[in-house]
């Protein structure tokens, strides 16, 4: 007869064990019914011809609403009809996405009055700033300034760093990253090193603004930030990009900028107030707001305003099974356009940045098309502004040319190695859903493994167009080849990635001279192949793992369809 053990211990035991065997159970039915698929010969020549030409200087960085875009539009237009597809759009290759061009133009020294020492910061060099308002004259006059740490006001964790204090009207100065982001595992209050979608700049304007501040000033610091000063400043000192509003961004705030972190530790000083310590304060829960007594700051600047109509680019392979459920391909094809010089390359041709994963797009295509239709439909989906917020995934996202709750989920491509082929491959944001299952398949015919992200406080997950589509529930997968090169292991794929960070995101040095080998490429397009042939041939429906942010918005959807 059995009988119930009696201690907690005991029980804890069993109670794990069976949800041990649940979630054994569940991937093993996962993984029954991942169909068997042949990846074919990807075309080598595709990518070099796609990336050569969106990297060439002809397509000027490829910035929206330029002669860029329209080369891009046409370009691919062009390669998705010779690959065999058909127009995604009803009938049109492409969706308009309606942004705001904004420009910058005599903008004023930062300046700080009232403390000890007066402070006036250069533009560029020490601070940056835009405004998602849009209106021909920027002003912040005698702006009251507001230490609010990391700027996070998170409910469901008790977290709320505005707590007691009115901003409105006021400049609150902010630090980059999570709370937690020193934390060496992806455990705490703030998922440690691993960045939440708190972390993110983006969320930091967000939540100022409904918070009321005038002005944002995020501190740059190079560790969590993930990328040094000069990709700040090569990327918001030029034309921004806006999706367009009814209301022109009137409940936004006046600036949103950058400082650099001396220069806010000399302004925590001129107020009398310790900026390491404060830093230090601000990781702990009940963190209070500090105002920088009697400290004042002022901006001004004039925008330069445009209205352009960019486009995503939607490519369509139909089903002959189940044509009204969709298999998703994303990328995105913009890149800076013309930007900071350096030694006189005033272009960023952004080569691994994203044309790569724009030709991607293209080879796939082909692939897929050369292995004729499969069950499900197939979209090819390349949008635009992603280096401007995500703007034409959030797009389309919001205005779906195939309804969500018919896309069955889908992989997207951001930035693709250009380092070597390696042995490992990278999932950004691992653990969130069964896709991972199609791609473990995948990547055990290839015989490589699936590892950790290197680097999870850089908040990748967050930072590319997968994240408009997971936010309204379609699973969506990002990942890429790993750091364990076949040719000088992980010291020289680390090496790549290091000196690709330093020297060339987001810099003109990201040409066609960043990709020092294409066979990394090449193997990582087999799995991307793979993954979406094998979502293309299934009746799955795979989902959010349980608990995921993103789980809620996908059961709805599904009920709903």
């Amino acid at each position: 007869m059995f009988r119930f053990p009696k201690t907690a211990a005991a029980i804890a035991a069993l109670i794990t064990v069976a949800a041990c065997n649940a979630d054994r159970d569940a991937a093993d039915n996962i993984a029954a019914s991942i169909p068997e698929v042949t990846i074919p010969e990807i075309s080598l020549k595709t990518m070099q011809d796609v990336v050569g030409a969106l990297a060439s200087d002809a397509f000027e960085g490829r910035a929206p609403g330029t002669v860029g875009e329209e080369k891009t539009v046409a370009l691919l237009i062009e390669r998705f009809k010779a690959a065999g597809l058909e127009p995604g759009n009803n009938g049109s290759w492409t969706q308009d996405v309606p942004l705001v061009e904004i420009t910058a133009e005599n903008v004023s020294p930062l300046t700080f009055t009232g403390g000890k020492t007066p402070m006036s910061l250069n533009f560029g060099s020490e601070f940056v700033a835009s405004s998602y308002r849009v209106q021909p004259e920027i002003s912040v006059k005698d702006s009251d300034v507001v230490f609010v740490g990391y700027g996070i006001n998170a409910p469901e964790k008790g977290w709320n760093d505005y707590s007691g204090l009115d901003v409105k009207g006021k400049t609150v100065v902010i630090l980059v990253n999570d709370p937690d982001w020193q934390t060496a595992e992806a455990k705490g209050e703030f998922n440690g090193r691993a960045m939440t979608y708190y972390g993110r700049w983006t969320y930091k304007y967000e939540e100022a603004a409904r918070q009321g501040a005038a002005a944002a000033l995020i501190v740059h610091d190079t560790e969590p930030a993930a990328y040094g000063w000069n990709v700040v400043q090569s990327s918001w000192t030029g034309t921004q990009y806006l999706a367009a509003s009814e209301n022109n961004g009137a409940d936004q705030t006046a600036a949103n900028g950058w400082i650099q972190r001396d220069k806010a530790k000399q302004l925590f000083a001129s107020a009398g107030l310790d900026f390491d310590k404060l830093s230090t304060d601000a990781k702990k829960k009940g963190f209070k707001p500090v105002p920088l007594s009697g400290v004042k700051a002022s901006l001004s600047f004039k925008n330069k305003i445009a209205r352009k109509q960019s486009k995503n680019v939607v490519g369509l392979l139909p089903g002959t099974q189940r044509p009204d459920e969709y298999v998703l391909y994303t990328a995105h094809w913009d890149h800076l356009g013309k930007c900071e010089p350096v030694d006189g390359d005033g272009i960023c041709n952004g080569a691994i940045d994203n044309a790569t994963g724009t030709a991607a797009l293209v080879a796939l295509a082909e692939a897929n098309k050369k292995a004729g239709p499969a069950d499900r439909s197939m979209v090819f989906l390349a949008v635009t502004a992603e280096e401007s917020g995500l703007l034409g995934s959030k797009y389309y996202a919001e205005n779906p040319v195939f309804p969500l709750s018919k896309t069955v989920g889908g992989v997207n491509m951001d930035a693709l190695s250009g380092a070597g082929a390696a042995k490992d491959i990278v999932v950004i944001g691992r653990g969130k859903s069964e896709l991972e299952a199609y791609l473990e398949k995948a990547v055990a015919m290839d015989k490589r493994v699936i590892v950790d992200e290197p680097s999870p406080e850089k908040g990748y997950y967050y930072r590319s167009d997968h994240f408009s589509l997971a936010k309204l529930g379609v699973p969506m997968i990002y990942f890429d080849g790993g750091q364990d090169l076949l040719e000088g292991g992980e010291a020289a794929g680390k090496a790549w990635a290091d000196a690709y960070t330093e020297k060339r995101y987001h810099a003109p040095s990201d040409d066609m001279s960043a990709i020092t080998s294409w066979d990394g490429m090449m193997a990582d397009l087999r799995l991307y192949y793979a993954v979406g042939r094998m979502l293309a041939m299934t009746t799955a429906w795979p989902n959010w793992n349980e608990g995921d942010e993103f789980r809620k918005a996908r059961d709805e959807s599904r009920t709903a369809a």
